[in-house]
């Protein structure tokens, strides 16, 4: 597991040992120096912690499967969920993290995994900000049995979880009542959410980040 994760590429900037942890998890097309950029925007003294999606589609960087465009394959989003948590556990090991706050911060397909995450290990991943997300187990919702993806979430302890999500009113990519489910799902289970909304679609507005950038504070 341990050379597994030495493998996955990745950025590091170690930034102020006094900072926290900035997890930064691209778009699809992505990739770890495009997303890294918007770290200092958010916090210029946090570490930077950027890996690379690995699933592809069409040649773009993805972090899972999808089985249609806003249809997920929640079984690869929940197995690349658990790489990731791997992958985290790792890093805070080999780059001496001891126990510094680390903040997922995802666009779009990375708010996705970045939530996922959240849902499935809030011991990992207990703080994020999602630019553009939405529900990334929504299919799973419903799923019963002792190994179900469903009932992982349902048994998840979110008491210690934080979470904003900012989001455009028409977003097509990422529909409203989808991102109001997630907020019940989370809220649900204990996590304290914060909801930004703006005028507009997919992306990430300056109002979005000075909006992080307040919750971060």
């Amino acid at each position: 597991m341990s050379a597994a994760n030495a493998q996955w590429p990745h950025l590091f900037r170690p930034g102020s040992v006094d900072a926290p942890v900035l997890l930064m998890l691209h778009g699809t097309g992505g990739d770890e120096q495009q997303i890294s950029g918007l770290a200092g925007a958010l916090d210029p003294r946090a570490a930077v912690l950027a890996p690379r999606g690995r699933a592809v589609e069409n040649g773009m960087n993805r972090w899972f499967r999808r089985l249609s465009e806003g249809v997920f394959d929640t079984d690869d989003v929940a197995r690349r969920a658990d790489d990731l948590a791997g992958f985290l556990v790792w890093a805070r090991e080999h780059y001496e993290l001891g126990d510094r706050p680390m903040i997922a911060v995802g666009f779009s397909n990375g708010a996705n995994i970045a939530l996922a995450t959240a849902l499935l290990h809030p011991e990992v991943v207990a703080r994020v900000i999602a630019f553009s997300g939405m529900h990334p187990l929504e299919r799973a919702a419903a799923s019963a049995g002792p190994d179900a993806i469903g009932a992982r979430v349902a048994a998840s302890d979110l008491a210690a979880s934080a979470l904003v999500l900012l989001n455009g009113e028409s977003d097509p990519m990422a529909p409203l009542p989808s991102v109001q489910r997630l907020i019940t799902v989370l809220e649900q289970r204990g996590a304290r959410v914060e909801q930004v909304l703006r005028p507009g679609g997919h992306g990430i507005a300056e109002t979005d980040v000075a909006a992080a950038v307040r919750w971060l504070a």
